[in-house]
């Protein structure tokens, strides 16, 4: 079991395009949600997909259970998604030591960017790119899981 340590902000600008790689597309799909727990389907690209489990532990951490599965199995699970199959292309960026994951969303949540990093350790301080916006770290409204199963797109302070 990997325990996963992230903080969450909105994006202000596009000040991290000049330094992303070529994006993944993904499409995104909860087969199970609970308040502290979910289990979701991810196909990445079209060519590879896995299966993902998470039990929170806090704002920060959750214990991840991650599995490779079979294409056709993750689009056979998507047709069986509670809520909205989530649309989002992700692109990795590197700034001060930490990879970042800046997830521009498309579909119901068109307009919508959010940057991710993982860190090693709660105690973790990496350095804040200039392009970040408010820190939303443990704000359920942007979560992936309430995304796709409650929210809709003008809930949302939408940056670009």
């Amino acid at each position: 079991m990997a325990k996963e340590i992230e903080r969450k902000f909105l994006v202000a600008s596009d000040g991290w395009r000049s330094e992303a790689g070529r994006g993944t597309c993904l499409l995104q799909a909860y087969v199970v949600t609970m308040d502290d727990r979910s289990a979701r389907v991810r196909l990445m690209d079209d060519e590879r997909a896995k299966l993902t489990i998470k039990i929170t532990n806090g704002s920060m951490t959750r214990d991840e259970f991650e599995y490779d599965i079979p294409v056709t199995d993750a689009k056979e699970l998507m047709v069986k998604a509670i809520g909205l199959v989530i649309e989002k292309t992700r692109y990795e960026v590197m700034h001060g030591g930490f990879v970042w994951e800046v997830d521009v969303y498309g579909g119901a949540h068109e307009g919508l960017v959010i940057a991710e990093v993982e860190l090693s350790a709660e105690g973790d301080a990496p350095d804040l790119p200039a392009w970040l916006g408010a820190e939303v770290t443990g704000d359920p409204r942007y979560s992936n899981q309430f995304l796709a199963t409650l929210a809709s797109k003008s809930e949302h302070e939408l940056s670009h």
